[in-house]
């Protein structure tokens, strides 16, 4: 697919412009057909993944993203990675993700510092288009949705196994977690880069075993630093991140 930035239209000013990130032909083609017809909505863009998501952006000006967890060329989080940069890079930028995966710890790391203009809906629970355009509002006008069956997997009771964590293995979570590099990691705690790595590899092989199609390490690591201390330290600005 080739991915394009429409045109601006000066008789579609106004309405609520969209950039919409999917890599499934059909499921791309059935969301642009529900979007197209949503009057008060403009398609401004369209991407197979979030890397063209990120380049679009500035031409396409959108109001909100709409986009998959899993794009290429990983099929992992970029979704959610593209939602947490844009925190920063384009704040006032809303998105809404709408996928397969009912995953609590996507939730988490999508809305661990943003407040507002953030929601997860799962595709199979969108009953009919009017709902997904009320989604896309509510979210673009600076609200926040969760799915609930999600929410409802949020807060269950969570397991840890940061028992089985150093001190100085915990200290280097919280800087994971703070979405830190490990050459940062490295620098705070006064160690090379080396020593970092292989802190950060012993703190995953502590945290139990991971699918790798589900959830990148350093998401999971994320979620298990939220599910002991009820938070998330917030990144030192201009500090480095993967």
């Amino acid at each position: 697919m080739t991915d394009a930035t429409a045109t601006v239209d000066p008789a579609v000013a106004g309405r609520l412009r969209l950039l919409l990130c999917e890599d499934s032909f059909l499921v791309r083609e059935g969301i642009l057909r529900a979007l197209e017809a949503m009057p008060a909505l403009q398609v401004a863009a369209v991407c197979s993944d979030a890397e063209a998501a990120r380049s679009a952006i500035a031409d396409a000006a959108p109001d909100i993203v709409l986009t998959d967890i899993r794009l290429p060329p990983g099929h992992s989080d970029e979704g959610i990675r593209l939602a947490v940069d844009l925190e920063t890079s384009h704040p006032d930028v809303a998105v809404l993700v709408l996928s397969q995966h009912a995953q609590p710890v996507y939730a988490e790391v999508l809305f661990r510092r943003a407040s507002s203009r953030r929601g997860y809906l799962l595709k199979d629970r969108v009953a009919d288009r009017d709902e997904l355009e009320r989604a896309l509002r509510t979210v673009a006008a600076g609200g926040w949705l969760m799915d609930e069956r999600i929410a409802g997997l949020m807060f269950a009771a969570p397991t840890t196994a940061m028992a089985a964590l150093t001190e100085r293995e915990r200290e280097a979570l919280a800087l994971l977690a703070a979405a830190h590099s490990n050459g940062v990691i490295a620098g705070r705690l006064g160690i090379s880069t080396r020593a970092a790595e292989r802190l950060v590899a012993d703190i995953f092989a502590k945290l139990g075993p991971l699918d790798a199609a589900d959830v990148s390490q350093r998401v999971l690591a994320t979620r298990r630093f939220l599910e002991h201390h009820g938070g998330l330290p917030v990144a030192a600005p201009g500090a480095g991140s993967d």
